[in-house]
């Protein structure tokens, strides 16, 4: 299948945010776009105790009822699914998408889309989902897990999202990161949209050298570019440059061992992602 953006949604609040940021992928990409619905059919029931003092008859007829309701319950979700997956391809439309594709599953998020990656060229997905959508600055378990597990650009939308017009990657001179300024400098996702490149650490000729690198590369490709070496602590210095500048969009590494991109190593997700109130793009 062709590679397309791929928009993961649900009941949440989030969704309108979801469709629009990946309808505005899909058109600056020039890709297929398709929502992405899954009905967890994964969820473990409520602990029931048949035993009792019910009779084998009765219990037989209790199991029965029980299993009729969860057919229900299924139908039900599946019909949930397929309204939303319908608003949301309207949304698209509206936003000037021409044939936004649907698909539902059945199964748990994470598996369905580590299923479905090699069809991906971006996902776009909430910042929280429908089961944790009013909880504050917390972060959706879901997407912590989809971050660790596919190997595919992620964008993570806040609960509404506007085009950027300004776009910040946050670079450490590493692989991942180089290869970021490359993706962003020939992208069509960024076009004409100013870049700041931002170093978070001391003043030095290693960090400066890697800084006009990163600046000529995106230059050379057209971009109004400039960039920063700012010391301090990673997180709220890049999300303290992002307020200052009015950034719109965030764009940083994954994963690895440097102060950057160890912010999504360990146990817990990162202030910046908890936190942020602009979309981030991840890149593996």
């Amino acid at each position: 299948m062709t590679e397309q953006v791929m928009a993961a949604i649900d009941g949440s609040k989030f969704s309108e945010g979801v469709c629009d940021a990946a309808a505005w992928a899909s058109l600056a990409l020039g890709a297929p776009l398709t929502f992405l619905h899954v009905n967890d059919n994964h969820v473990p029931p409520e602990e029931r105790n048949l035993s009792g003092n019910l009779r084998a008859g009765a219990r037989e007829r209790l199991l029965e009822e029980l299993s009729q309701l969860d057919e229900q319950r299924a139908k039900i979700a599946q019909e949930q699914g397929r309204l939303m997956l319908q608003a949301a391809k309207e949304r698209a439309v509206e936003d000037g998408v021409a044939e936004p594709g649907t698909r539902q599953r059945n199964g748990t998020l994470v598996e369905t889309l580590e299923e479905l990656q090699n069809d991906m060229r971006l996902l776009v997905i909430g910042k929280r989902g429908e089961g944790a959508q009013h909880d504050g600055d917390h972060l959706g378990s879901n997407l912590e897990r989809v971050v660790r597990t596919l190997h595919r650009p992620i964008l993570m939308v806040p609960e509404s999202f506007k085009t950027p017009e300004t776009v910040m990657l946050a670079f450490d001179g590493s692989k991942t990161t180089r290869k970021g300024v490359e993706m962003l400098a020939k992208s069509p996702l960024f076009a004409g949209i100013p870049v700041h490149v931002v170093i978070v650490g001391a003043e030095t000729g290693d960090n400066r050298s890697q800084l006009d690198w990163a600046l000529k590369t995106l230059r050379d490709a057209g971009h109004e570019a400039e960039g920063a070496i700012r010391a301090g602590e990673v997180e709220a210095t890049l999300r303290g440059y992002q307020e200052e500048q009015g950034i719109d969009l965030l764009v940083m590494g994954a994963y690895g061992h440097s102060r950057i991109r160890h912010l999504l190593v360990g146990s817990t997700t990162t202030e910046m992602l908890r936190r942020t109130s602009v979309p981030i793009l991840l890149l593996r």
